[in-house]
């Protein structure tokens, strides 16, 4: 097996594992937390941005070990932590114990993310390097799909939640075993020189692309912690009870697909113009969600955008900070996701608050009005791809 095949199979199976149910695990399966643990909006908000401060913690790790170590430590690290972390949710008796499971699983993703970039900037080919990236970020998409069909299984065959998460955590240990057999050969890179210093990161040019990293934080992790639970809480016709949530993950993985077509539409609009059509899906999708949350065509039309803006803006993301950085590429990307893993942290428990005060419709009408603004205020003149010194 060549290393383009062992490393995009890996890498797939790690995203789908690391993206899916340990990332995004805990907004599929709101309803039931909220009817076990009695938990208010505030506390989803308050465990779901705990969960992604997991996600922000794994990142900076990653970066510390990718540099010492090479990729093989801390992408079998995190799919280890997602393994903990997604055996003690399903074991969880109180909140405390489920926040905990909930930030370790979701430490996974940061730690397995960039450092498959560095592997296969290494180890395979200049030539199947934009399949084999394109084939792990597939692994996302589909480990949405999975945890929602998972869920949709609970509810038609009838059995417990907890099921449900022990066996995330055994698909997660098989990915754990993949990766060891296909990273164990692939060495820490060879460096000359200093370590780059992310102040050279700190540009007046760089900004909008930390600003809408930023954003896409904050509106991505609110949907993913309350989108789900709303639609099972208003109820769509003709759906088995407690059967929204699967169907909101499903589509969002399936349409998130669409992520695979981001270089050909940049290449059709320019990047002025898609960043603008992917903040007006992001607002379509939150405003969808308040407005048509007892319908089939909210559900899926809400879903299916927010799956198409998570997966195209982090292709953008990851792109856009390359051609700024390209002599930082990786670091670049690196600093890139941590603004948006800060707006995750931050989203979610602002948002549970105001879900209490206000009902979760303002609340999401409130998060669809970010995106939007942003769109109106974007100007030409301030999205650049030219290289910067």
């Amino acid at each position: 097996m060549t290393y383009f095949q062992s490393l995009s199979a890996a890498g797939f199976a790690a995203t789908a594992i690391s993206f899916g149910p340990a990332r995004m695990g805990f907004g599929l399966f709101v309803p039931e937390f909220r009817s076990v643990f009695s938990m208010s909006q505030s506390m989803v908000g308050l465990v779901s941005s705990i969960g992604f401060a997991g996600f922000f913690v794994g990142l900076l790790i990653a970066q510390f070990f990718l540099n010492r170590r090479g990729p093989e430590f801390p992408v079998l690290s995190g799919l280890a932590a997602a393994t903990t972390g997604l055996a003690i949710v399903a074991l969880a008796p109180n909140v405390p114990v489920l926040a905990t499971g909930v930030f370790v699983a979701a430490s996974s993703a940061g730690l397995a993310w960039t450092p498959f970039n560095d592997a296969v900037h290494r180890k395979v080919r200049e030539v199947d390097r934009a399949t084999a990236l394109s084939e792990i970020s597939t692994g996302t998409s589909l480990g949405i799909a999975a945890a929602g069909a998972v869920a949709a299984a609970m509810v038609l065959i009838g059995f417990n939640w907890r099921v449900c998460w022990a066996i995330f955590a055994a698909a997660s240990a098989l990915a754990l075993v993949g990766n060891w057999a296909a990273l164990r050969q692939v060495e820490k890179a060879r460096r000359d020189g200093r370590a780059p210093s992310w102040r050279a990161l700190m540009r007046r040019e760089a900004a909008p692309l930390f600003a809408i990293a930023f954003l896409f934080g904050i509106t991505s992790a609110i949907y993913i912690s309350f989108a789900a639970d709303h639609f099972a809480q208003e109820g769509v016709p003709g759906l088995p009870k407690g059967a929204a949530p699967a169907l909101v993950f499903i589509a969002y993985g399936v349409f998130g697909l669409a992520g695979l077509l981001t270089g050909r539409v940049r290449n059709m609009t320019g990047l002025t113009w898609l960043l603008r059509g992917l903040l007006a899906v992001a607002a379509g999708s939150l405003a969808l969600a308040a407005l048509l949350a007892g319908s089939w065509t909210g559900l899926v039309t809400s879903a299916g955008l927010q799956g198409i803006n998570v997966m195209m803006t982090s292709a953008v993301l990851a792109f856009w900070s390359e051609r700024l950085f390209p002599s930082l590429a990786s670091t670049s990307f690196t600093v890139t996701v941590l603004f948006m893993a800060a707006g995750s942290v931050l989203g979610p428990g602002l948002a549970g608050l105001v879900s209490d005060g206000f009902g979760p419709d303002a609340m999401l009408y409130g998060a669809a009005l970010l995106p939007a603004i942003a769109a109106a205020a974007l100007r030409d003149r301030s999205v650049s791809e030219r290289p910067l010194a």
